[in-house]
């Protein structure tokens, strides 16, 4: 192919390619590229640095060589360069493996961290890259109710990155398995895309206590602040892991200031709320609390079934011969009520069943293939249970449950019981009206809706609700 034709069948395959991802991501991506050379089948993309390089090789790669391949037959493979001076010419080209051969990882998400199976160097740190997950991007992220404002608030982040957004920081929190590593992820990935030139570090609470650690050690504690407090965006997942490390926090509290009077973007997760952290100190919940903390809760039987029925989409594209009858999705949302794990589980498991011995999934299938799942969350919570765990929790006695007093104390823990236990079980009104002293079932709707009203409205009063939801179902 002469270099002119190339050139002109480059701009319509950029142009077709603008279609398909979106003016934002073709501008930081496809848009930067030039046409390198051609060389008998291979045509050669440059790229102005090796993130953008490998970043535009790993996600878009494959297409890329199809769109090629559709204009001029005679092309087999892409390859990617880098050309880092002005213009492309003042440097030479750095090879990138092919598409199939490298991770989607970026170097600015590199962190120096322990790890026993990665070579050392002279100092004894171990250079390795936290990968994001590829399968984690908001496109992905099934949005329900309970988890709405933290998915706003993430993409909020995200669009912003740097300077910080109108909160910061941003913390979210939820059981295990409810979608906050997956928010965590999506913002890394959206804000490197639509903001290149800005450092974004992604990692564990417990990768930064080993950094940390591994500074202290080597004496290298200059090298670790400047990593950590030159970032314009910093993600700190599972924060809970550094409860009750002293020095640790002593650290964070410190990389903590220097972000925020930078104006630099935090955003953080972990397993309960700030105020919940024991173990970690008051200045550093304090300021935890600064910014929006957003409550990702157990997902109802709508999300469940939102995200069957997109994990189900994704399944049959990987393979297209497999057919899941509709009840099977409901059947799974209303049997398994666990976190989003659990129930990605359970459908991998129907997957794995159907393709392997080449039967559709039905109802039949699931009853036989989930049966042991079924019957671990079959358990039926009682009104009892609920009644006990409530009253635990505001330090109340159990049999001011059932008694008439209407103080304040007494009244709202025993709206919020009667409010579970219609949530959560599947009793009737006069049922539940009967367990707590004999009331009407108008008392028992009216205190339920209250409930509603006020978790509407007061902020403390929904954390309780999440709260006790959360130790009651798992």
């Amino acid at each position: 192919m002469e270099h002119g034709d190339a050139e002109r069948t480059w701009d319509e395959i950029r142009t077709a390619f603008r279609g398909e991802i979106g003016e934002a991501s073709y501008r930081s991506w496809i848009g930067v590229l030039t046409l390198d050379a051609v060389e008998r089948d291979t045509v050669h993309l440059a790229a102005p640095n090796r993130f953008i390089c490998e970043r535009v090789s790993g996600r878009f790669g494959a297409r890329l060589q199809e769109l090629w391949q559709a204009k001029a037959n005679n092309v087999r493979s892409i390859g990617f360069v880098v050309r880092a001076g002005a213009d492309g010419e003042a440097s030479a080209p750095i090879p990138v493996p092919a598409p199939n051969a490298i991770a989607p990882a970026s170097p600015r998400l590199q962190i120096s961290a322990d790890d026993s199976d990665s070579p050392s160097d002279a100092k004894g740190h171990t250079p390795t890259t936290f990968k994001l997950d590829d399968r984690y991007h908001f496109d992905s992220f099934v949005v329900g109710q309970s988890n709405e404002l933290a998915n706003a608030a993430a993409r909020r982040v995200a669009e912003t990155a740097t300077p910080a957004a109108a909160f910061n920081p941003l913390f979210l929190y939820g059981g295990v398995g409810l979608g906050k590593t997956h928010l965590m992820h999506a913002i890394a990935w959206e804000a490197q895309e639509r903001h290149p030139d800005r450092r974004v570090l992604y990692l564990t609470a417990e990768k930064f206590m080993h950094r940390f650690v591994s500074a202290l050690r080597y004496k290298d504690t200059f090298a670790f602040k400047n990593e950590f407090r030159s970032v314009d965006l910093l993600l700190v997942d599972d924060f809970q892991f550094i409860a009750g490390k002293a020095s640790t926090q002593e650290e964070f509290f410190h990389t903590f200031n220097t972000l925020i009077d930078g104006n630099r973007q935090i955003v953080i997760s972990a397993d309960r709320s700030p105020n919940d952290l024991e173990g970690v100190e008051e200045r550093i919940k304090s300021r935890l609390n600064w910014g929006l903390v957003a409550d990702i809760g157990p997902t109802d039987y709508e999300l469940r079934l939102g995200i069957l029925q997109s994990k189900t989409e994704e399944a049959v594209a990987e393979n297209p011969g497999l057919k899941v009858e509709p009840k099977v999705l409901e059947f799974v949302a209303h049997r398994v009520s666990a976190n989003v794990r659990v129930l990605e589980g359970a459908l991998n498991r129907l997957v794995a069943h159907a393709t392997l011995v080449g039967r559709p999934v039905t109802l039949d299938m699931a009853h036989e293939s989930l049966g042991d799942l079924v019957r671990a969350y079959d358990r039926r919570l009682t009104i009892d249970e609920i009644q006990r765990k409530v009253a635990e929790h505001y330090n109340i006695r159990l049999s001011d449950m059932l008694s008439p007093r209407r103080a304040r104390a007494i009244a709202r823990p025993r709206q919020i019981a009667m409010f579970l236990c219609k949530e959560l079980t599947d009793k009737s009104l006069p049922e539940i009206g009967r367990k707590f002293g004999g009331r009407d079932h108008t008392t028992i709707m009216h205190g339920i809706k209250r409930i509603g009203q006020l978790a509407d409205e007061d902020a403390s009063l929904r954390e309780d609700v999440a709260v006790l939801r959360r130790a009651l179902e798992y």
